[in-house]
């Protein structure tokens, strides 16, 4: 893990940025596609894989477990091939997994395919509790047997069939999980721990975000039978252990986070900034927000720009902000999103309703001279706009390059919103932790650097 560190110049508020950003892969695609290779006959090929750290931490944990994986990056097509065959271990590394909370999801097909699984608690962002209880309870409806010692989880299926599930009957087998709250990862997991079974698994409640749909319908051209993907209700249809062939390579969908940030980025810093190969049907409640806000964008099926002039950030209005499931307004926009708030007229109330623990780097936007208030542990209000300085008076240090500011990457999305407080901001700052950034943001230095901003990796 590196501890590397940014030094940005920033913009004065200038709207200078221009250029071209060509969407990567979905990382959220990605890590699920790979997970589910395991459930393949053979070796699986991916296309459009994001060179992000996620990517090479899940690969690592494969290679772990026996497969063989090549990833060619530097591809236009950015090809992986996965070979599941050679699995020896159905134990994902402690170490690896505590660095990435997709971990988990690899318990799903790991579990269909070979019967158990030892995992431990998943690692990643530190933005609120994130707990693995549905999971377990999910395990459990499907009749596997679940021991843990010191946060380290063993699921196995009970080969005697005493643990039924439920609603079983004769060679029939069905299963119902209702899930208490919506979870992505939840819903991926059991969606691919059903995949191989020898029955009928429904879930409710179901996450509805365009990451699950990419993966399943991939997984339905090559033998899954699964129903109802992006809907609240998945349904699932075993293949008796039936493995899945690799009929055709999966080729993950443009990755609407990354989308989304560089657009709120563009929004605050760009005269002129175009987004290729994205979905823009993707991101409609965010650019909603945006366009209520004042702000220029224009769409075609694959493309979003923003041209605009260069004056100041106030005459955009201010708007409030709830997160919510897809199709809601994502709470991986929600850091960015602030720090575009406090650049904007008028005053702005965010509520967090999916994590707890997200609002870590408000301190850094206040040392920055953001007007914000802590209303309560999932609530903030903003006041703006608001001039972003560095200063030594502040607690940031002087270097030979003159006056910096330091700031952290608190969590991933959080990293990309302080960069971009950075840039709105006057003088030098320095960003740390840059290692969360990696984790989702591919090169962020180099994609920055070609639309004009002065940032170096230290």
């Amino acid at each position: 893990m590196n501890r590397d560190t940014f030094i940005i110049e920033g913009l004065a508020g200038k709207k200078s940025l221009k250029g071209t950003i060509k969407v990567n892969g979905a990382k959220n695609a990605a890590l699920k596609a790979m997970a589910a290779a395991v459930l393949f006959d053979g070796p699986v090929e991916l296309r459009n894989i994001p060179d992000t750290e996620d990517v090479h931490t899940m690969r690592a944990i494969l290679e772990k477990m026996g497969s063989s994986v090549d990833f060619n990056s530097n591809d236009s097509t950015r090809t992986m091939t996965i070979d599941p065959t050679g699995i020896v271990s159905t134990t994902i590394d402690a170490r690896l997994a505590g660095a990435m909370r997709s971990s988990v999801v690899l318990s799903g097909p790991t579990l269909a395919r070979f019967g158990s699984v030892t995992f431990p608690a998943p690692g990643g962002c530190v933005i609120g509790a994130r707990p693995i209880d549905q999971f377990i309870k999910g395990y459990e409806k499907m009749g596997a047997v679940v021991t843990e010692d010191d946060h380290i989880y063993t699921i196995e299926i009970d080969q005697r069939g005493e643990r039924s599930m439920e609603n079983g009957g004769g060679n029939r087998k069905e299963v119902m999980i209702n899930f208490e709250r919506k979870t992505v990862g939840g819903t991926e997991t059991m969606m691919m721990a059903s995949v191989l079974g020898d029955g009928i698994v429904t879930l409710k409640n179901c996450a509805q975000e365009p990451e699950i749909v990419d993966v399943a319908q991939w997984l339905n051209a090559c033998g899954a039978e699964i129903c109802g993907a992006g809907t609240e209700k998945i349904v699932i249809q075993g293949t008796k252990g039936r493995l899945l062939s690799p009929k055709i390579p999966y080729i993950a969908m443009p990755d609407r986070v990354e989308a989304g940030s560089y657009l709120i980025l563009g929004a605050l810093c760009a005269s002129d900034l175009t987004l290729t190969d994205c979905r823009p049907d993707h991101l409609k409640t965010l650019i909603d927000h945006l366009r209520s806000s004042g702000v220029p964008i224009s769409v075609s099926d694959t493309t979003i720009s923003i041209t605009q002039n260069t004056e100041s950030n106030a005459v955009f209005k201010s708007f409030d902000v709830i997160t919510k499931e897809y199709p809601g307004f994502a709470t991986d926009f929600q850091p960015q999103i602030v720090t575009y708030l406090t650049q904007v007229s008028g005053r702005s109330k965010v509520t967090e309703n999916i994590f707890e623990g997200r609002f870590k780097y408000v301190a850094d936007l206040q040392k920055l001279g953001a007007n914000m208030e802590m209303v309560d542990p999932q609530t903030i209000t903003i006041e703006g706009p608001s001039i972003f300085r560095a200063s030594s008076s502040q607690s940031g240090n002087v270097t030979p390059n003159g006056t910096t500011m330091d700031l952290c990457a608190h969590d991933l999305r959080a990293g990309f919103a302080v960069v971009m407080a950075a840039l709105v901001g006057e003088g030098k700052f320095l960003v740390n932790n840059v290692y969360l950034i990696d984790r989702g943001y591919e090169k962020l230095e180099e994609r920055l650097t070609s639309l004009g901003v002065n940032i170096k990796r230290l």
